[in-house]
């Protein structure tokens, strides 16, 4: 192995490992929102630090968020978030406050929240992202915070989950199905399996997808976890909630079989598959609520009546 190829698979283990954390650079302000800055601690006591949006009504949607990014989204105009994400087309900024604002305007509360070892909340793990595998402690947090915190125990609620938010929404099920016994259904945007996008992020770098399992290798040291061990599309099988799945079709970053295993491996009869078109960037799948939401809504609506 060369020595360029053993620098860009240091660096790919690494930014995977340990994303650099992102700031958060909005806040509902920007929309004349009503919100309150707010702490729970997850399952496992990490503090996890987020928004509460009052609607004044009695349905709530909890929203987590993608891999390094937080609860505002990411600024991947700017660097070094353009540098990192730039060859695989994602160098243009998600903002995820529109979201909230749409939400709001639905007569949804909201809790948005970031997840261990992004935003502001608190570093556990060694720093390490797993894939949702010790994340999904923040899921199980977010759900028991809603249940007993005194303006929303007794609200209808339902989850708004992006990428590493939704893997952690999987494998949360996983350990814990009867958390989940009063939730009224699962919005999932863009789960991955590690398997997948790392295979297309070595052939993107230039490195090839044959070097996967020396980059599992390498993440395996740094964690103790390889990908074998985290969730992929094999744990949607632990959903037992009406669930609407969707990402970018074209994405440079995975391929369409990945999501089709897993709404195929959902246990319920009411889910349901939809594609965003017409581009390649993984990012356009994260804005695609603020620029189309009337199928996320009416699925949300549907399913609180």
């Amino acid at each position: 192995m060369n020595e360029q190829t053993e620098a860009a698979l240091d660096r790919l283990s690494h930014a995977f490992v340990n994303p650099l954390r992102s700031p958060i650079l909005h806040t509902p302000a920007e929309e004349n929102l009503e919100f309150e800055e707010v702490t729970f601690p997850s399952a496992d006591g990490v503090p996890l630090e987020g928004w509460f949006l009052p609607a004044g009504s009695d349905r709530l949607i909890v929203a987590n968020h993608p891999m390094g990014f937080n609860r505002a989204g990411l600024p991947t105009h700017l660097e070094p978030w353009a540098s990192i994400w730039g060859p695989s087309g994602n160098d243009f900024e998600v903002n995820f406050i529109p979201d909230y604002r749409i939400l709001h305007d639905a007569g949804y509360n909201v809790l948005a929240y970031d997840l261990r070892n992004m935003g502001l909340s608190g570093a556990a793990n060694g720093g390490a992202v797993t894939s949702g595998r010790y994340e999904a402690r923040d899921v199980l947090g977010s759900i028991r915070y809603v249940a007993r915190r005194a303006s929303t125990a007794g609200m209808k609620v339902a989850l708004f989950s992006r990428c590493l938010g939704a893997n952690s929404t999987f494998a949360a099920m996983r350990q814990d199905a009867s958390a989940f016994e009063d939730i009224r259904c699962l919005v999932a945007c863009q789960p991955v399996s590690d398997r997948v996008i790392m295979s297309r992020m070595l052939d993107i770098l230039g490195v090839g997808a044959d070097r996967l399992d020396e980059l599992d290798r390498r993440i395996r040291l740094s964690t103790s976890i390889g990908f074998d061990q985290r969730p992929d599309a094999a744990w949607a099988r632990h959903v037992r909630l009406p669930t609407y799945l969707y990402g970018v079709h074209d994405d440079s970053l995975t391929v369409p079989a990945d999501l089709e295993q897993m709404i195929e491996a959902i246990d319920v009869e009411d889910k349901e598959l939809a594609w965003v078109h017409g581009t390649t960037a993984r990012w356009d799948g994260y804005l695609e609520f603020q620029r189309r939401p009337e199928p996320m809504l009416q699925w949300f609506d549907r399913h609180f009546d």
